[in-house]
């Protein structure tokens, strides 16, 4: 694998893990203030991310030893609200800037596996950041999010509330594929 590729892989990584983690500890918060169905989107959107970090960690699979990985993180725990906006905001990131970087580093390198990967994850992210700011506007009111059924795709990280899909939108998987969040 082209190093540059690899380097934005293992960046990527870190900062989905990151996101992860920081999705957890943000939806312990949202259920202290009382939102628990933000804090099961939170967590919906924390297994997304795990998803995401695994498909990276995959591709590089032949690429060994240890690296220093600079990502980007957002620190701190604020109001559900602010929580809220800030996971909408690292997600907007990844869409409009980060991944739309890598994916073009990826196929100047002829890349395709890694570029396939992050253009997937642009598609799933953008239903992230849909959900966490309309979370945010229930919490902006003062109530919980009035979402049933939050699921995830198991393959892509894909995500939405309601009704089931037959099959996922990105990646095509069936949906004995997602798991849901009750």
């Amino acid at each position: 694998m082209n190093d540059m590729t690899a380097q934005n892989l293992r960046s990527a990584f870190g900062g989905e893990s990151q996101a992860h983690m920081r999705y957890k500890a943000w939806g312990d918060k949202a259920l202290k203030d009382g939102f628990p169905t933000v804090a099961k989107l939170f967590s919906a959107i924390s297994y997304a991310e795990e998803i995401h970090a695994k498909g990276h960690f995959r591709l590089l699979k032949d690429v060994k030893g240890d690296f220093l990985v600079a990502s980007g993180a957002g620190f701190g725990i604020g109001t559900t609200s602010e929580n809220l906006q800030g996971a909408a905001d690292g997600e907007l990131f990844e869409v409009n800037q980060m991944y739309p970087a890598y994916v073009a580093v990826a196929e100047a390198q002829e890349e395709k596996a890694a570029a396939n990967l992050m253009k997937s994850i642009i598609e799933a992210e953008k239903t992230h950041a849909d959900l966490y700011l309309r979370a945010k506007e229930y919490t902006d009111a003062g109530k919980d999010a009035e979402f049933t059924n939050i699921h995830v795709c198991e393959v892509c990280g894909y995500a939405a509330e309601g009704e089931m899909v037959d099959r996922c939108p990105i990646c095509n998987a069936t949906n004995d594929k997602f798991r849901v969040f009750e």
